[in-house]
């Protein structure tokens, strides 16, 4: 009886025993399920460049390896994803004024392109040299990949205010004024963005990244529609009358509509709006109804209806 009783004691302790270790199992588990959520959370409340360098390094080459295997190394295109992330200045260095920007020199492209670098007759050569290995260097190539960004709001107001005239230049016998264009504008803007100069916060504004991003260039005209009425700058200038009579800078506006401009208009203008007719009124200068007036803008070709 105490054998059947021990044995039966056995049979009822077993399914215990096996419950027992379950239950530990069950929760050393959830211990460990739970701490690989706690460090998942505290990795990813990481910053950007924190998590980075908690995660393992990604497999494959580096970006400058993976860019000497292959592409077209006889053109430069500052589109280029690995160009566009590297500082103007890393290649552009500034020393003087000069207006034409400065070539890179050998020593920043071969940082990353040491295998073609090491190639005497590599087509690398070809994108600054006429006939490698020959010294002899072909022009500066002209502006193609970058549009220019320029903010009259920032320029007219606070420590950087200047008159329009320290850009814009009589032309045309005086009747127009210049808008700066091409490397020849780097004349006009270096007047004040000298090498390592620096704004009212503090930042650098010489580098080329301060007016240039990547984009399409396009050329602001330097026709307006007054000069189809024989609008002349330079007789309203002797005149005494400064820009500001006239033009409105406008802040947050696209490049083109950042300066306001009369409606060459006398006898059609809209109500209220500002146009040749805002000054000749008669009485501040001639118009009105006098028609004797009339060629003094009206000359040949140039009238218009």
């Amino acid at each position: 009886m105490r054998k059947t009783s021990a044995g039966q004691s056995s049979q009822k302790g077993s399914p215990l025993w096996r419950r027992r270790l379950s239950l530990a199992v069950l929760c050393a588990g959830s211990v460990l399920f739970a701490s690989a959520l706690v460090l998942d959370g505290r990795t990813s409340a990481l910053p950007a460049d924190a998590a980075t360098a908690a995660a393992p390094p990604p497999a494959g080459p580096p970006p400058a390896a993976a860019q000497e295997a292959g592409g077209d190394f006889s053109r430069f295109t500052h589109t280029n994803d690995n160009h566009a992330r590297l500082p103007c200045l890393l290649c552009h260095q500034r020393t003087d004024n000069a207006a034409r920007p400065r070539r890179p020199g050998h020593t920043p492209c071969a940082g990353c392109h040491t295998q073609q670098f090491a190639e005497p007759a590599s087509p690398i050569c070809t994108i600054c040299h006429t006939s490698p290995p020959s010294p002899a260097l072909k022009g500066f190539p002209p502006l193609r990949t970058f549009n220019v960004r320029f903010d009259h709001a920032t320029h007219t107001r606070g420590t950087a205010r200047a008159a329009c005239a320290t850009c814009h230049k009589p032309a045309r016998r005086g009747v127009a004024l210049s808008i700066p264009s091409g490397t020849a504008a780097h004349a006009t803007c270096f007047q004040c963005h000298t090498p390592r100069a620096q704004g009212a916060s503090g930042r650098d504004i010489s580098s080329c990244g301060t007016c240039h991003r990547l984009g399409r260039y396009a050329r602001t005209p330097e026709t307006a529609p007054a000069y189809g009425v024989n609008f002349s700058h330079a007789a309203h200038t002797s005149k005494r009358l400064g820009c500001a009579e006239c033009h409105t800078v406008r802040a947050g506006q696209p490049q083109r509509r950042q300066v306001t401009s009369p409606s060459p208009l006398m006898h059609h203008a809209s109500k209220g709006a500002q146009s040749c007719m805002t000054c000749h009124d008669n009485k501040r200068a001639f118009g009105g109804d006098d028609f004797n007036d009339c060629t003094r803008c009206h000359r040949g070709d140039a009238w218009r209806f």
